[in-house]
């Protein structure tokens, strides 16, 4: 799995021009499923996004969780992770696991936030979506499990 990690101030995201899942503090966290990935994958993933210390404390010091600060998650899946570009100028998504699989594991990795005591939003998986992202900081990271 992959995981494009931001912090944000508030994020949304909306299908047909319906906003499907918002949030406000917290983390937006694009997630790509991979051939391969399982619950135990998933699940490492969750546990890493909730315990990710990149939130400021008192001295300015990245000491605090998505789940020490009451933030919320808004988990957006997204193939286009898996996409390999170092040849040609078209990707290949090769990677990427079958629709099916990815679903599953991604509606597996947002019940698995939710266990995390975090308040989690998600958009469509497969839709065409529009993201409104207001990052923090910026802070970004891509987090790979295998």
């Amino acid at each position: 799995m992959k995981a494009v990690i931001q912090r944000c101030h508030r994020a949304s995201v909306a299908v047909d021009g319906r906003v499907v899942g918002e949030i406000g503090e917290g983390l937006t966290v694009f997630l790509g499923v991979e051939q391969g990935d399982d619950e135990k994958i998933a699940r490492r993933l969750a546990e890493k996004v909730a315990k990710l210390r990149i939130f400021s404390d008192d001295e300015g010091r990245f000491d605090r969780s998505v789940r020490d600060i009451n933030g919320a998650v808004l988990v957006i899946s997204n193939f286009t992770l898996c996409g390999d570009a170092r040849k040609g100028n078209r990707p290949n998504f090769m990677a990427a696991a079958p629709p099916e699989e990815a679903n599953r594991l991604y509606e597996s990795f947002v019940t698995l936030l939710g266990q995390q005591e975090i308040t989690v939003r998600s958009g469509i998986f497969g839709a065409a979506m529009t993201v409104d992202v207001s990052n923090s900081g910026p802070v970004t990271l891509i987090v790979e499990m295998s």
